[in-house]
């Protein structure tokens, strides 16, 4: 919680794998101590997954994520996607999505997808066969003129900060 932005960025990834997530947000005594404010219904909302409140130091909050996180898991009900990227790259994204073969689930195609995008070689490994994506992906960096894997960064952080904006208010240091 004292650095949510840093860690909203694994976060969001954890929500692109395409299956029941639980966030858990640490130090939220020291958030509150420090006058900032976390809004958690707005942040459950936005990421479209249950947030908690939890301080591990503490111990509170602790139980009902692990409850939380064991609902999930018997609800089985795949994530949602919560956010968008740029609209060339998701039509990028939707081209390798019907690229990849029936080994991989519907819920996670995206996931797949965003990590040929990227060129992501571990990925690569655990696809047989893997798609030819390189004309998509070469398509999409030269008229976004970024390489993919900063293009896919940026698009997280964009989405981020509009997390950030909606759901976090700092104390300011001012009067």
């Amino acid at each position: 919680g004292t650095n949510l932005e840093r860690n909203l960025y694994l976060s969001t990834q954890l929500l692109e794998l395409g299956i029941p997530v639980v966030m858990a947000i640490n130090m939220m005594d020291v958030v509150k101590k420090n006058g900032d404010q976390i809004f958690i219904d707005k942040l459950s909302e936005v990421l479209g997954c249950k947030v908690v409140e939890i301080s591990a130091l503490k111990g509170t909050g602790v139980k009902e994520a692990a409850e939380a996180a064991v609902q999930a898991a018997q609800a089985n009900k795949a994530q949602q996607i919560v956010h968008t990227f740029d609209k060339k790259v998701e039509e990028a994204l939707t081209a390798i999505e019907a690229k990849i073969g029936s080994e991989v689930t519907e819920e996670q195609k995206r996931f797949f997808a965003i990590k040929l995008f990227e060129r992501d070689d571990k990925v690569k490994e655990q696809l047989k066969p893997v798609p030819d994506v390189e004309d998509i992906v070469t398509a999409a960096e030269e008229e976004l003129d970024d390489d993919s894997e900063s293009i896919i960064t940026n698009e997280r952080y964009t989405f981020i900060s509009s997390i950030i904006t909606d759901c976090y208010t700092k104390k300011s240091n001012f009067g």
